[in-house]
């Protein structure tokens, strides 16, 4: 969702701020109930169904979320695997099938695609159809991909992601870092573009090449198709689905001039700034059959950046970009309805949203501000987001008295205990009217806030790759003393650069545990695990702790005896003599092309230093180390068969 570019899912912390939207643009919170939502999909009768990571399947009816799920598939949730994907037949008003893609609980851990059939708001008893088992998943919990669809050939279009080993991309023998494309009975049509190539489940491969294609897009009533593959270290990319195409990860991310691979459309670089990010999400066509917004957006795509939270339109006619919205909430999933309308499913605050064009109309609530209850004598804040045409403006009441210079979207101040039971509100204005939010009552207790501590592990201990770490806490309340391990509620999340992927759920009922840390899937160096514990009193109140993990970080060099030879590391192309950073017993790949040419000369891998094969796993050690691989001049080259390297290499030994 890795992005080292991290994976997905990546979470957020969450800011409940309105999204900055074009001129006569507002949008609606359509719920914010949603846990660790992961993607959605409109049925025909208008419902929204939202996959939630750790298993159920939400409805929306009527603006509202049903209380009872669909359906619970059984999923491994570890990182970005559970739940992921899900999709209606283009006959569900007859058949009233709906599709699923999901991480398998059992071992061995797999991704598949199932056919449930619904009954009325649940999924009928007894009625999943498995269609397709994916390949058996590595240690590394990232690039899952995802995003399922039917095209308008009526085939199931399936994106899968590499499972964090680019070699998986250029492979006919695996179904990862594929488009697949499979019959609704889960059958392969024979005329998939490497039927004849591939054999078995591998017939079901459409296109290859890609990392992590999170989301993808057909034309409403059209035959075109975008994917979004989210890149690694340099590029996200907008991708033409064709049949038989190779995006080229992992020797290529972005524009490629290499022979029989495809470049992307459109791309964007890493960065913060607005036109820049690093994870392309959701993505949908506006093309509905009534249009509401301006008749410049008809036919244009819209495209989400989970990590800087925007949202831009992409032009297919000429693959231009311009901006429509900022601070969308960490954004994974986007359509439009049939009336013209734009969703976006907000992971970062757990919400479905809608945007409108409804220009010189009063201002929308976003959100509405929430109950609280504190102690007396501690800090409240109730906040409102909005939004709509031209400025707008606040006003708190208090039991609909206006509260003087309460004028910002959130109001604090000090509980007291003549406060309890009261009842607070906002006013928000624009030129077009005024909107009252809901009404949130406060609650003054005299009980007074839990202390919690995590004892082990200390703050910044450093850890290795492939090592499993435990975890022990203690939490006190000043009424109720020491409290049972059912106040203890445990959670891991894995940072890298801005962003925070899930690690270790929720976890409540314990006062000690361990986690693993994976030695497969994220390379980058600039990540650590953050510990959460929350302490809870029987009157509710809670208090959060926190401990850092850091990395034991090293060098790794990969040379060779003739300098501006090719190798590889982790499956992508670099030119040696190439170091990297690296996280303490993480598998990394290395490599050796060959025959292959440097200038006018050709040359033969010989060997690595450490005896191991062509294209060898190694663990990083815990000291820096080089990587030494022997080439030799082939024989018609204009030199001796064998030389010595040159000066300024490395004797051929490693350190």
């Amino acid at each position: 969702m890795s992005l080292a570019r991290p994976p997905l899912f990546v979470l957020f912390a969450a800011t409940l701020a309105a999204a900055t939207l074009p001129t006569g643009f507002t949008e609606t919170q359509i719920t914010a109930e949603l846990a660790n939502p992961t993607a959605m999909a409109l049925a025909p009768d208008g419902r929204i169904f939202v996959c939630q990571q750790g298993g159920a399947l939400r409805v929306i009816k009527n603006g509202s979320l049903l209380s009872m799920p669909f359906v619970t598939v059984n999923v491994n949730s570890s990182g970005e695997r559970g739940l992921l994907g899900v999709a209606f037949d283009p006959n569900f008003a007859e058949n009233q099938f709906v599709y699923l893609y999901y991480t398998v609980a059992s071992a061995p851990i797999h991704n598949r695609v199932s056919r449930f059939t619904a009954n009325g708001d649940v999924a009928m008893s007894g009625s999943e159809t498995v269609l397709l088992n994916l390949n058996d998943l590595s240690a590394a919990t990232n690039h899952n991909g995802r995003a399922i669809h039917f095209g308008p050939d009526g085939k199931l279009y399936v994106a899968v992601g590499d499972n964090a080993n680019g070699a998986n991309s250029q492979t006919l023998t695996n179904l990862l870092g594929k488009i697949l494309r499979i019959n609704a009975d889960g059958s392969v049509p024979a005329d998939n573009p490497f039927f004849a190539q591939a054999s078995d489940a591998n017939r079901a491969i459409w296109a290859l090449g890609l990392r992590n294609p999170f989301t993808f897009s057909f034309e409403p009533g059209g035959t075109h198709m975008l994917i979004n593959d989210v890149g690694q270290n340099t590029y996200e990319e907008i991708n033409h689905g064709i049949a038989g195409a190779n995006y080229g990860w992992p020797n290529s991310e972005g524009p490629t001039s290499i022979p029989g691979q495809t470049g992307p459309l459109h791309y964007y670089g890493h960065g913060a700034t607005a036109t820049t990010g690093c994870a392309i999400t959701g993505g949908a066509y506006y093309k509905p059959a009534t249009v509401e917004f301006p008749a410049s957006y008809v036919g244009r795509y819209f495209f989400a950046d989970f990590c800087n939270a925007w949202i831009r339109v992409f032009d297919p006619s000429d693959n231009s970009t311009t901006g429509f919205a900022t601070g969308v909430a960490a954004a994974l999933d986007l359509f439009t309805d049939d009336a013209g309308r734009l969703y976006y499913l907000a992971r970062g605050t757990g919400a479905v949203m809608r945007i409108q064009y409804t220009s010189n109309q009063p201002p929308q609530i976003t959100s509405h501000p929430q109950n609280k209850t504190v102690s007396v004598n501690q800090p409240v804040s109730f906040a409102v987001t909005a939004s709509g045409a031209g400025t707008l403006t606040y006003q708190w009441q208090r039991e609909g008295v206006d509260i003087p210079g309460a004028t910002a979207s959130i109001y604090s101040f000090n509980a007291s205990s003549s406060g309890n039971g009261a009842r607070f509100r906002c006013v928000v204005s624009n030129a077009g009217g005024s909107t009252n939010s809901n009404i949130a009552t406060l609650t003054v207790l005299a009980n007074l806030r839990p202390t919690g501590q995590i004892v082990t592990p200390v703050a910044n201990t450093f850890y290795s790759a492939g090592t499993i770490i435990a975890f022990s806490g203690t939490g006190t309340d000043p009424e109720d003393g020491p409290l049972p391990a059912s106040a203890f509620t445990w959670r891991v999340d894995f940072h890298h650069a801005n962003h925070v992927h899930p690690h270790m759920p929720d976890t409540t009922g314990i006062t000690a545990g361990s986690f693993a840390i994976p030695n497969m899937g994220e390379t980058a160096v600039n990540v650590f695990y953050r510990i959460y514990l929350t302490v809870r009193d029987a009157g509710g109140l809670t208090h959060t702790s926190i401990v850092d993990l850091n990395p034991r970080v090293v060098t790794l060099t990969l040379w060779t005896n003739y300098s501006g030879l090719a190798l590889t590391l982790d499956g992508q192309p670099v030119t040696s003599p190439f170091a990297s950073q690296s996280v303490v017993g993480m598998i990394r790949t290395i490599g050796a092309p060959t025959p292959q040419a440097l200038g006018s000369r050709s040359y033969e891998f010989q060997g690595w230093f450490d005896r191991g094969a062509i294209v060898h796993n190694v663990i990083t050690p815990p000291t820096n180390r080089t990587y030494f691989a022997k080439f030799r001049r082939s024989r018609g080259s204009g030199q001796a068969a064998v030389e010595s390297p040159r000066r300024g290499n490395p004797t051929p030994r490693e350190n």
